[in-house]
C-alpha cells in the first residue's frame, strides 16, 4: 500500500455521549482506527474537536455555554481532558502524541505559518502523531476558524496531506435533508463541489455539541481542494474504518479527484488564503500576458495605474485594464515608488528608486485568481 499523509478530523458529536460528556469508548475507537493506519505505514495529523464539550460539565455547567468566557474556561479544562484520553489511548500502541493549539492569526502571520509547518513537519518525521485544535481559551471570536472543519482543511494544504477526512455523525452528503426526506439521495463521490450544493446546504450543525454543520463541512471541502487535498465526509466504526475509507470504501462522501493539482507552496497558501489585500496595480495587456501565460514577473514597464497605499512587502491585487482581477502578490516597492517609475524600462526604474532588483512582484511570490478561493456567489460568508 503507497504511503500516504492523511488529516483526520474529529468533530465534538463522534466524541461525546448524548449527555454531551467525553465519550471514551468513542475515542477509543477513533485511536485504534488511527493505529491501524500507522501499522500501514501512513502519516497522520489528527484535528480534533471536543475540549468544550469535555470540560464544560465538570465547571458546573448544565449544557454546553453559550459566552465567550463559558467556552474559553471549558476548552481550558476540556483539552487537558481530551489530550490526556488520547496520550493514554495511544500509549497502549506504542504511539507518541504532540499538541499543537492554533489560531487564525497563526495563518495570518506568514512567519508563524511558516514555523507550523516545520513543527508538523518534524514531528511526522519523528512518527509523532501531532493532535491540533483551535486555541479556543484565548483567540479572539473574530478571530476564530469557526469550527474545526476549516482549520482540517488549512492544515491538510498546509502540510501537502494526500487526503483530508472528515469524521461527523452524517453519512455523507445528501440532495436534500434525510431527516426530513425519505427519498433523500446520497452523493458517494463528487468531482467537485458545484456552488449551488453550498447555498442549499443548511448552516445549522446537527448537534448539541458541535459548532460545524454540514454547510460548514463543504465550505472546508471546497479549501482542501484548492489546496490539492481529496476529501471526505461520513462516518464509520471499528478498528479498519479509516482504512476503508482511504482504499475508497467508506460510508460517505468523497470529493475531489486523483488527479488535483499539486498544493501550493506555503509561502504561495498565505498569499493566497491568509494575506490581507492592501492595494491594487492595474497593468497593461503585453504585462498581462506575461504574468497569465508565460510564467513571468511583473516589471514596471507594465504598470498603468496604482491603487492604495502600501509598503514594500505587502500583498496587493493585480487586475488587467478592464479591472478584472488577476491574482494577488507580494509586491517589492511601495506605492509611492511605483507612482515614480510606473511604465518605465527596469534599469531606468531601479535607478530612480535605488533598488538592486527589477520585479515588481517576482512570479514566486504571485499567485492567479484561480488559486485564490473565492465565495460562493450571493452568499454571505461568516467570519
Amino acid at each position: 500500500m503507497e504511503t500516504k499523509r492523511i488529516v483526520i478530523k474529529i468533530g465534538s458529536s463522534s466524541l461525546t455521549d448524548a449527555h454531551g460528556q467525553l465519550d471514551r469508548m468513542k475515542l477509543h475507537d477513533h485511536v485504534n482506527a488511527i493505529a491501524e493506519l500507522k501499522a500501514n505505514g501512513h502519516e497522520v495529523v489528527i484535528v480534533s474537536s471536543g475540549a468544550v464539550a469535555a470540560g464544560y460539565s465538570g465547571l458546573g455547567y448544565p449544557s454546553r455555554p453559550v459566552t465567550i468566557a463559558g467556552k474559553q474556561a471549558a476548552a481550558a479544562v476540556g483539552q487537558v481532558m481530551l489530550l490526556n484520553n488520547y496520550a493514554d489511548a495511544f500509549r497502549k500502541h506504542g504511539l507518541t502524541i504532540a499538541q499543537l493549539l492554533l489560531a487564525r492569526q497563526d495563518f495570518e502571520r506568514r512567519e508563524q505559518m511558516s514555523h507550523a509547518y516545520s513543527a508538523l513537519s518534524e514531528l511526522l518525521k519523528r512518527s509523532v502523531i501531532p493532535i491540533i485544535n483551535e486555541n479556543d481559551s484565548v483567540s479572539l471570536a473574530e478571530l476564530t476558524f469557526g469550527d474545526n472543519d476549516m482549520l482540517s482543511a488549512l492544515v491538510s494544504g498546509l502540510i501537502h496531506a494526500d487526503f483530508l477526512a472528515i469524521l461527523t455523525d452524517v453519512n455523507g452528503l445528501y440532495d436534500k435533508n434525510p431527516n426530513q426526506y425519505e427519498d433523500a439521495v446520497r452523493y458517494h463521490f463528487l468531482k467537485e463541489l458545484p456552488d449551488h450544493l453550498l447555498r442549499e446546504t443548511s448552516d445549522a450543525s446537527g448537534s448539541k455539541v458541535g459548532t460545524g454543520g454540514m454547510k460548514s463541512k463543504l465550505r472546508a471541502a471546497r479549501t482542501a481542494l484548492s489546496l490539492g487535498v481529496r476529501t471526505f465526509i461520513g462516518t464509520g466504526n471499528g478498528a479498519d474504518k479509516l482504512v476503508k475509507i482511504i482504499n475508497g470504501e467508506g460510508d460517505g462522501t468523497y470529493i475531489g479527484t486523483e488527479s488535483l493539482k499539486p498544493a501550493l507552496k506555503v509561502s504561495k497558501q498565505w498569499i493566497a488564503l491568509h494575506s490581507p489585500i492592501s492595494g491594487k496595480i492595474e497593468i497593461d495587456d503585453g504585462a498581462v500576458h506575461a504574468l497569465m501565460n508565460e510564467g513571468k514577473s511583473l516589471l514596471p514597464a507594465g504598470i498603468k495605474q496604482i491603487s492604495g497605499h502600501f509598503l514594500a512587502g505587502e500583498v496587493i491585487q493585480i487586475v488587467d485594464q478592464q479591472n478584472h482581477v488577476l491574482g494577488k502578490g507580494q509586491v517589492n516597492y511601495s506605492s509611492e515608488q511605483l507612482d515614480e517609475i510606473k511604465s518605465l524600462p527596469s534599469m531606468r526604474a531601479m535607478d530612480l528608486v535605488n533598488v538592486c532588483h527589477p520585479e515588481v512582484v517576482h512570479r514566486d511570490n504571485w499567485v492567479p485568481w484561480t488559486a485564490v478561493l473565492r465565495p460562493v456567489p450571493n452568499e454571505r460568508r461568516n467570519g
